[in-house]
């Protein structure tokens, strides 16, 4: 039967689907239950074959599960809360081109197909069923599909709702003024599943240094935005982009000059702004401000390296401090004719000197009275166009703000570290009306709809992940899991440390209303932290009205009938459901959500759930890359799984997404590789196929050793694999199994004749047990070789144990030497390149087998093996011959364990060698003679023996 598999996987998919052979119910049975989720996919876009291993990875530890005889619920929803899917539509709508382009190229919806996009549900329904639904089946998922579920259904959202009653009831949501992302395009704030770009920034409070400004009589504040309060007695000027826009505003009833982008950012964070007039950064280059803390005149110069929209767009000057400015100085300073354009005297610029305002503590004394200057200099920096600049200035502030210790004029603080200092006099500065904060991102952000993000600050609601209390029970929960791989556990502690209040709703989008507030929505990071219970009762929900989905109905559902006072029969019966499938024995997802989702997960089942419900494990998944590239749906650089599977079969992209990587590492997927895994599964097809023609006796006949050896090499690939996949080594157990298995049978097969019993035996035997080892990884292939063997399908027989009968270390170092001895021949040939008419083979002497016992003994100390060696007086009359075989022998058996070394000893190498003869014969087409160096029989015309060491015989060719 040639190998279509087309053909083979779409009656698989066919009879799966038929029996509901992936729905799963509780059975006390079953020898355990276990729950394994993934993050549900948002479907703004379609599949691709990143995707696709995110999901077929827990889809083998679902089936290994399963062979274990265990009960495996594998659930799948789809989260369509929030706005991607809404900004998506309205593209599409206004016939924006890149979204058409993205559409009908990448994603190949037709002209016919447009149509039922054009509403946010319409929109994530046909992404659901045409592209994930349908790509997840090709591929062969075995999910429970009764319990799939969008979350703007009407009960999921009113399970959302009781979640955050309950929240609220517990004190763990607050409402107040906080910094949040803010997309100024849709009006609302956004997280990170919501940011085309920037999804790594951080909020960074900028000191707003008031500097003053008077214009035509009028005081004006001109704020400039520093990280470095402290630096504010070394200002010596200011920049300016003259060729931006700018506003004279009225800010909380002060004049200020700022940038036109900074006072609409001072609005959103809750300064009162009226516009009075929008000028030119022209306006004030040339002027002089004045410094609100020395009471120094500050020039302010030209420059077109200012972001006008960072900050307020007006910068100052630190060159003692700052390599940036240093060298913008210098520049300025050395373009006369560019000042002199704006009114500027050069003079008055080339009087501009560094002030010194710190010292650094330092042993080495790296840099001398002026920091920048001599961090320049040392590196060779003359321009600010020199990419060393940017390491000069981090390098300067990190060593400042460590070692650096402020100057007398500092008064209460001169002689304080900056880093024990600063924020004292940030405060100090802010209550003398000096100071003023701004908030800013360390990056851009840009949202998904293409409008800017800034930081704003938001009357709302917000979880509360900055309650110690509620940190500590997160530690818990992180301290108990099976975190996969184990680094991620301090990952998980680190951001649940760091993590403050979250915003939690949005003004609009899809989703789940706020119970109490129905003007806002919930937003997606924050509804979808329980979701996993969901799963356990979705599809019996069905069968109950919504409104009597309350919140005494889940309470007794997950609280039991004593939480209230009249409990719901329906709702316990549903509590014991959720009791058989809980807690999730496994969660796997992207490294990208463990600073949210999965940290979330966390702080919310240690809430809401007692102990033995908090999550069991978390496996991470690295990112995928295409031909090298990363994966852009926007820029056409992905494969669609249908496609991959059109050409390749579900079992080869299966296969190659889990055998390049293991789960947590990135991958690469690239078509020729991928070929070439179809081309080896192909191969194994067709020797499946000669097996299962000839399958050999049902009884197990005499056997070889050599078909021990191959038994025994199965046992031992059966605890590899086993144990890979207990650890969700998904790569480590399909490479034992497949691949390096692959390397004994090619042995094998040129060690004996496979038309003998025993040989058909043992291949039967093997390749049974390998199919159902590779039953997770290509179930297709699989299920039908092993139904064709065996009448049953792979999946539906236990994952294979080893069967002690077989296990002969013995026997595999027999082999093992035969392999040495065939190699080391192989390669004599091809050196010397001849065809020898006789092999000669020399065991070593029996002397030499002492030495070796000593070695093992003593290890590699050759001081204490001489010692004990030279106690023989027979072995101490060879001298020097007996020096060079410790020698030879300690670096032949470093690194080897102590039992293994034991089990060369038992070896009888002669026996060995001769035993192998007919296949060295066959092997090389010559005569094959085995001789020990102190034997009777001794053939030596060479002179040869006496080379031979334990386990490494001398030859002869003739």
């Amino acid at each position: 039967m040639d190998y279509d598999p087309q053909e083979i996987e779409a009656r698989w998919r066919e009879r799966w689907s038929e029996n509901g052979r992936y729905e799963a119910d509780p059975d006390a049975d079953a020898d355990d239950a276990t729950f394994i989720t993934v993050p549900y996919p948002y479907p703004s876009g379609g599949m691709h074959i990143g995707h696709a291993r995110t999901y077929t990875v827990p889809d083998v530890y679902a089936r290994y599960r399963r062979q274990q005889g265990d009960n495996v619920l594998f659930p799948i929803g789809w989260h369509v809360t929030g706005t991607p899917i809404i900004g998506a539509v309205e593209r599409l709508n206004k016939g924006e081109e890149k979204q058409l382009s993205v559409l009908k190229d990448t994603y190949n919806v037709s002209e016919s197909e447009l149509s039922e996009l054009e509403t946010p549900m319409g929109w994530a329904r046909y992404f659901i069923e045409e592209h994930y639904k349908q790509g997840m089946q090709s591929l062969g998922l075995s999910v429970d599909w009764r319990r799939e579920f969008t979350t703007n259904d009407e009960r999921y959202s009113k399970f959302i709702e009781w979640q955050y009653w309950t929240l609220r009831d517990r004190n763990r949501l607050e409402k107040g003024l906080h910094p949040v992302k803010f997309c100024t395009n849709e009006e609302q704030p956004v997280t990170t599943h919501d940011l085309l770009e920037g999804e790594n920034a951080e909020f960074q409070e900028y000191t707003l240094v008031r500097f003053g400004w008077e214009r035509d009589g009028e005081n004006v504040v001109v704020p400039m935005a520093t990280l470095r309060p402290e630096t504010v007695h070394g200002v010596t000027n200011a920049y300016i982009d003259p060729e931006a826009t700018y506003v004279v505003a009225d800010v909380d009833g002060e004049t200020w000059f700022v940038s036109e982008y900074a006072a609409d950012k001072l609005e959103y964070q809750a300064h009162d702004v009226e516009i009075l007039e929008t000028v030119e950064g022209a306006e004030l280059v040339g002027s002089s401000v004045e410094n609100p803390v020395t009471g120094d005149d500050v020039l302010v110069l030209p420059a077109s390296f200012v972001d006008a929209d960072n900050a307020t767009g007006v910068v100052m000057s630190v060159p003692a401090h700052s390599p940036d400015d240093y060298i913008a100085l210098q520049e300025a300073k050395a373009d006369a004719a560019y000042l002199e354009s704006f009114g500027i005297d050069p003079a008055d610029v080339e009087a501009i000197e560094p002030i010194p305002i710190l010292d650094i503590d330092s042993e080495d004394g790296e840099y001398g009275e002026i920091p920048a200057k001599s961090a320049v200099e040392s590196r060779g920096i003359e321009s600010s166009d020199d990419p060393e600049l940017e390491k000069a200035t981090k390098d300067l502030y990190n060593k400042e703000f460590h070692a650096g210790r402020l100057k007398e004029f500092y008064g209460d603080y001169a002689g304080g570290l900056v880093e024990e200092v600063r924020d004292d006099y940030k405060a100090d500065g802010i209550d003398a009306g000096q100071f003023g904060v701004m908030q800013e991102f360390s990056e851009e952000v840009i949202c998904r709809c293409g409008g800017d993000v800034v930081v704003a600050e938001q009357d709302t609601w917000f979880i509360s992940y900055e309650d110690e209390d509620w940190k500590e029970i997160a530690h818990d929960v992180a301290d108990g899991l099976d975190a996969i791989p184990d680094s991620t556990r301090d990952e998980y502690h680190h951001t649940i440390d760091w993590l403050n209040g979250w915003p939690c709703i949005r003004n609009y989008g899809l989703g789940t209303r706020l119970p109490w507030d129905d003007q806002f929505v919930i937003e997606p990071l924050s509804d979808s932290t329980i979701y996993m219970a969901y799963y356990t009762i979705a599809h019996r929900l069905q069968d109950i009205p919504v409104e009597e989905l309350t919140r005494e109905f889940f309470d007794t559902l997950f609280y039991g009938a004593e939480a209230v006072d009249e409990p719901n029969e329906r709702a316990l019966e549903l509590r014991e459901e959720w009791n058989y499938w809980y807690p999730v024995d496994y969660r796997f997802s992207g490294n990208d959500l463990i600073t949210n989702h999965l940290t979330f997960y966390q702080f919310h089942h240690g809430e809401l759930f007692d102990t033995e419900y908090w999550p069991q494990g978390i496996v991470i998944m690295g990112m995928g890359l295409l031909e090298g590239q990363k994966m852009s749906s926007s820029k056409g650089n992905v494969v669609l799984p249908g496609e991959a599977i059109s050409e390749y079969g579900a079992d080869t992209t299966r296969f190659f997404l889990l055998n390049s990587a293991e789960p947590w590492q990135d991958y690469d997927w690239r078509s020729d590789l991928v070929g070439s895994v179809q081309d080896q599964l192909k191969r194994f097809w067709n020797r499946a196929q000669e097996i299962i023609a000839d399958p050999g006796p049902e009884d197990q006949p005499e056997l070889e050793t050599v078909d021990r050896w191959l038994l025994s090499k199965l046992n031992d690939t059966i605890r590899v694999a086993t144990e890979s996949m207990d650890e969700a080594e998904t790569r480590s157990a399909s490479q034992a199994a497949f691949y390096n298995f692959e390397e004994n049978l090619r042995w094998y097969r040129r060690r004996t004749d496979l038309d003998r019993p025993g040989a058909k035996w043992t291949l039967r035997t093997v390749l049974e047990a390998r199919l159902r080892l590779l039953a997770p990884f290509i179930p297709f292939m699989t299920n039908e070789l092993h139904e064709q063997l065996t009448g049953t399908p792979a999946e539906d027989v236990p994952w294979p144990t080893p069967d002690e009968e077989f296990d002969d270390d013995a026997v595999e170092l027999q082999e093992q030497q035969v392999e040495h001895l065939t190699e080391d021949v192989r390669d004599i040939i091809d050196v010397t390149d001849t065809d020898p008419d006789t092999i000669r083979v020399y065991v070593a002497a029996d002397w030499k087998r002492d030495v070796f016992e000593v070695v093992v003994e003593n290890g590699d100390n050759v001081g204490a093996v001489m010692g004990q060696v030279m106690q023989n007086p027979d072995l101490r009359e060879k001298g020097n011959q007996v020096n060079q075989l410790v020698q030879d022998l300690v670096g032949q058996s470093r690194g080897q364990d102590e039992e293994a070394l034991r089990a060369k000893l038992a070896l009888d190498e002669l026996a060995t060698y001769e035993h192998a003869a007919d296949f060295l014969s066959r092997e090389f087409e010559a005569d094959i003679e085995v001789y020990a160096e102190d034997g009777d029989d001794l053939v030596d015309p060479a002179d040869r023996a006496s080379k031979a060491i334990p386990f490494r015989p001398a030859i002869h060719l003739e």
